[in-house]
C-alpha cells in the first residue's frame, strides 16, 4: 500500500515511525507544516514529523497552504492508495479527498462523535471525563464527521494531564492505524456513520480559558488545570497582577485528596486528586467568598465553590519566577482574607 503521511506534531510521530517499520506499507511522501520560529531565539524549527521523515529518508513537502494547486498536482503524481492524516493543522479541501484510492484516514483523539474539533484531549479532561479513546475514520468535507473505522477506549487517570493522555493516545494510535490500514487493504473493514445527534465539540483553546473562576468547585478547577496544561494553564489576579497557579483540592479532613491512580507527570506538584471534592468539613470554609485566601501553618488555601477548598502549591506572578506558595506568601506577607479575583 502506497501511503502519503500528513501530520505535524509529536502526537503523529509514533504512527509514522511504526508505519516505516511495516514492510507492506510504502511511505511515498510526508506532508507537514512549514518550519516555524520557535524558542527564545525564534529560530526556524522543523516539526517533529519532518525530523522523523528526514531521518528515514522520506521526501518531505511543506506547503504554506495545502489547498495550493501545486499540492494537488503533487498528490496526483504520487497517486497514493491512502493518505494517513494525524494532527496536520490545516483543513483539507474536498477536491483533494478523491485523489487517494482508499481515502484520507485520520486518527482522532476521542471516541467520536464526542469531542469533534481541535482539542479533544484537553476538553475531555476539563469536563471531568473518566473515559476517552481514539477513533480511526475516513475524513470527508465536514469537521470530524466522516465514517468511523475502528475505536479504542482508554481510561483517563484522575490526575492525568493533557500531555500525559496525549502521549498514551499517540502510542496506542500507531497500532490501531496499522490495523485499520490492513483491514482496508484486505477489504475486511467497513466504516459506519457517526450519530451526529450525539456529537459534542472541542474547540481550539483560548488564553482566557485558563482564567480561574473560583465559583467552580476545587475539583472542577483542578480538572481545568490538568486539561489546560501546559497552555493556557490556570491563572487569576492577585494584588493587581496576573498570577499563574498550581494547586490541588483538599478533602474534608484537610488532607490533599489521594488516589491509587497516581500518574505523576506535569502536575505532580499539584497533588493527587482522585475523587470528587468533598463538601463541608474542617477546611471548607462556608460563608467565605470564592477566591478568599487562607494562610495556615500547613499551607496556603483558597475557598472555592460548593464549600470546597484548594491548596495552592506554587504561584508565578507576572514578571517573576515560579515559587512555592508558602515561600511566596512569606515573602509577600500574604494575609488571611486576601482574595484572588478577575480584576
Amino acid at each position: 500500500m502506497k501511503i502519503v503521511f500528513c501530520g505535524t506534531p509529536q502526537f503523529a510521530v509514533p504512527t509514522l515511525k511504526f508505519l516505516l517499520t511495516q514492510p507492506e506499507f510504502e511511505i511515498a511522501a510526508v506532508i507537514t507544516q512549514p518550519d516555524r520560529p520557535s524558542g527564545r531565539g525564534m529560530k526556524l524549527t522543523a516539526s517533529p514529523v519532518k525530523e522523523t521523515a528526514v531521518a528515514a529518508g522520506v521526501p518531505v513537502h511543506q506547503p504554506e497552504k495545502i489547498r495550493a494547486p501545486e499540492m494537488q498536482a503533487t498528490l496526483e503524481a504520487i497517486a497514493p492508495d491512502c493518505v494517513v492524516i494525524i494532527a496536520y493543522g490545516q483543513i483539507i479541501p474536498a477536491r483533494l479527498l478523491p485523489i487517494a484510492k482508499h481515502g484520507w484516514i485520520n486518527l482522532h483523539a476521542s471516541l467520536l462523535p464526542k469531542y469533534r474539533g481541535a482539542a479533544p484531549i484537553n476538553w475531555a479532561i476539563v469536563n471531568g471525563e473518566s473515559v476517552s479513546g481514539i477513533t480511526t475514520m475516513r475524513i470527508d468535507a465536514g469537521m470530524d464527521t466522516g465514517e468511523m473505522l475502528l475505536q479504542h477506549e482508554m481510561p483517563i487517570g484522575a490526575n492525568e494531564t493533557a500531555p500525559e493522555l496525549g502521549a498514551r493516545m499517540s502510542e496506542a494510535g500507531a497500532s490501531r492505524m496499522v490495523e485499520t490500514l490492513r483491514g482496508i487493504a484486505a477489504g475486511t473493514l467497513s466504516g459506519h456513520a457517526q450519530d451526529s445527534a450525539a456529537a459534542t465539540y472541542a474547540p481550539m483553546m483560548k488564553k482566557e480559558d485558563g482564567r480561574v473562576e473560583w465559583s467552580r468547585t476545587a475539583r472542577e478547577i483542578y480538572d481545568r488545570m490538568r486539561g489546560f496544561a501546559p497552555w493556557p494553564g490556570a491563572f487569576s489576579a492577585l494584588r493587581g497582577k496576573t498570577c499563574q497557579i498550581l494547586g490541588r483540592p483538599v478533602s474534608k479532613d484537610g488532607e490533599e485528596e489521594k488516589t491509587d491512580l497516581d500518574n505523576g507527570g506535569d502536575l505532580a506538584d499539584m497533588g493527587r486528586s482522585g475523587a470528587a471534592p468533598l463538601h463541608g468539613g474542617k477546611t471548607a470554609r462556608a460563608g467565605y467568598e470564592p477566591g478568599t485566601i487562607h494562610v495556615r501553618q500547613s499551607g496556603i488555601y483558597v475557598s472555592c465553590g460548593g464549600a470546597t477548598e484548594m491548596r495552592i502549591s506554587s504561584v508565578k506572578m507576572e514578571g517573576s519566577r515560579a515559587m512555592d506558595a508558602v515561600e511566596y506568601a512569606r515573602g509577600a506577607r500574604l494575609t488571611e482574607g486576601e482574595r484572588f479575583g478577575n480584576a
